[in-house]
């Protein structure tokens, strides 16, 4: 081994002694050059972090990071241009990994469609339904669906399981959830609703991209965390 490549991995490992845990990394950018980019958690406080020094860099970073804000509610930190919070003081691991891999994927001109919380089934005719309101000092979300299918109730559990995979979000009722922290989450509701149609679809999606991360960070030295 080198001394350069010694001096890196020692640059990379107090990088990420000041970062914290790995959360999620988005193996490359489509729209910037392939850069890998990390999602970084300690105490409480995200912070969007690419190993790269490619000219533009730190513009991405911004970008990336309010498009987290625009797509998942979260509050960026004033005077940080690649660092953000959540407004409950919860960290929502699992929707904030899908938030990141869309706010990097996916046009940085996306924003969620307007209007109610809908989707189309991805295995029937039904039409997915989200609805929020307060319910004993907690925000609760009632899925429901409209359409043909010829077993609604059983659908309609299979996909509040997806909500509960996905969402790492707490069964209330049979049709209703909310997130761990009570509070309400919207723009995370509106992320999470398409993956809680299909759940074997999403864990090879999720399988495939684990994959393409450990290749990308094991280029770098280390280990994501578990």
């Amino acid at each position: 081994m080198t001394q350069k490549t010694i001096n890196k991995r020692d640059s990379v490992t107090e990088t990420l002694r000041q970062l914290g845990n790995c959360l999620e990394l988005v193996s490359m950018d489509p729209h910037f050059h392939n850069v890998s980019v990390g999602l970084y958690v300690k105490d409480g406080l995200c912070t969007v972090h690419t190993f790269s020094r490619v000219e533009g860099v730190a513009d991405r970073l911004k970008e990336i990071r309010d498009q987290m804000a625009a797509l998942g509610g979260v509050s960026p930190v004033e005077g940080s241009d690649n660092q953000f919070v959540f407004p409950c003081g919860q960290i929502h691991e699992r929707p904030v990994r899908f938030l990141l891999a869309q706010a990097v994927g996916k046009s940085p001109e996306y924003a969620h469609p307007t209007g109610d919380m809908r989707v189309k089934d991805s295995r029937s005719d039904l039409v997915l339904y989200a609805n929020g309101h307060e319910s004993d000092e907690q925000y609760v979300y009632q899925i429901s669906a409209q359409g043909e299918h010829k077993n609604p109730a059983l659908r309609l559990r299979m996909v509040v399981a997806g909500f509960l995979r996905y969402g790492d979000m707490d069964k209330v009722a049979d049709t209703e959830v909310a997130f761990p922290c009570g509070q309400r989450h919207d723009a995370l509701m509106r992320l999470v609703l398409p993956y809680s149609r299909n759940i074997s679809a999403v864990e090879t999606m999720m399988d495939a991209e684990a994959l393409r991360g450990q290749m990308t960070t094991g280029t770098l030295g280390f280990t994501p965390a578990v």
